[in-house]
């Protein structure tokens, strides 16, 4: 039996990923009511972190404690991963004595390598690329404060980055209409636009991108990696500063979103996370649960099965 991995949002079925945020629910009110529920008990999952983390790492690795499992911490300092062993060889070695793997990295490829060689689920924690189970988060937390997003309109408004493409994915899976606002020359993928087709609509100017918006999310302006560009950056992304006036242009129920870490005065005003429209602080507290629904789909069939 071949292993299910969550490399993209695209690894799923839309119905799929809907379970997903519904089960995501379900997962926070048993925690919140203080239920054990430990269905991956003896279950180990590996996390292979080559960027920086705080959410990814203590959502994944307090969400299998949680399901009664155990995670295993593993930064390129402690691996040979780092030192030059091929991500295959490395693979195929730890998906024999883990049940599933959590990779937080640059390269995209790594991740489709290492899935490519592995015997069990993996995931994807972010890569330069992607960050799907950001995703599930937002999605799970438009769900609880707004209801189904679908048919809504979005705006991203920032770099088109990781975070950006997977709101594309999103846009096709969950079927609602995304509007970009982007400087030149930090447009998301190319590829992935074209597959949104008239589901996206690029937009220059952030004023008119949200105009009676139900969802507006940014993300900060330089990623880890690219600190080198941060003064450059700064100028072209200023007119892109999400603020309390900004937000007064959507619609009236909008919610903003932000993955967080946030840099205030950049990105986001300086008071932007303590409006009541934001959900920031419910959206990473989300990264939790809907991870929890993700290990809970990933790894008990491939117990079950195996």
């Amino acid at each position: 039996m071949s292993a299910r991995h969550f490399l993209s949002l695209m690894d799923c079925t839309p119905q799929e990923l809907t379970s997903l945020i519904r089960r995501g629910i379900e997962l926070k009110d048993l925690r919140n009511r203080g239920v054990l529920y430990e269905p991956l008990k003896n279950r180990v999952l590996g996390m292979i972190f080559e960027k920086a983390s705080t959410r990814t790492r203590l959502s994944f690795e307090a969400g299998m404690i949680q399901l009664g499992g155990q995670a295993i911490f593993l930064s390129p300092r402690d691996t040979q991963l780092g030192r030059g062993e091929p991500i295959a060889d490395s693979a195929i070695v730890m998906s024999r004595m883990l049940d599933a793997v959590m990779i937080r990295t640059f390269a995209h490829a790594t991740l489709t390598e290492f899935a490519a060689h592995s015997r069990v689920p993996v995931i994807n924690g972010l890569s330069d690329d992607l960050h799907p189970c950001q995703l599930l988060a937002d999605m799970q937390t438009y769900l609880e404060h707004r209801g189904s997003i679908q048919g809504k309109t979005v705006t991203w408004i920032g770099d088109g980055n990781n975070m950006c493409n997977s709101y594309i994915e999103a846009a096709i899976q969950f079927d609602f209409q995304l509007r970009v606002a982007c400087p030149e020359g930090y447009e998301p993928s190319a590829s992935l636009l074209a597959q949104a087709g008239d589901r996206v609509t690029l937009l220059r100017d952030p004023r008119e991108a949200v105009q009676g918006a139900h969802l507006v999310t940014t993300d900060v302006w330089a990623s880890m990696g690219q600190e080198d560009e941060a003064d450059e950056r700064m100028t072209s992304f200023r007119p892109y500063q999400v603020t309390r006036e900004l937000l007064d242009q959507a619609a009236e129920d909008v919610i903003f979103l932000h993955c967080l870490p946030a840099h205030r005065g950049e990105e986001i005003s300086e008071d932007l996370l303590d409006d009541p429209r934001s959900c920031a602080w419910d959206q990473a507290e989300n990264r939790l649960h809907a991870q929890k629904a993700l290990l809970e789909m990933l790894v008990e069939p491939a117990y079950h099965h195996a």
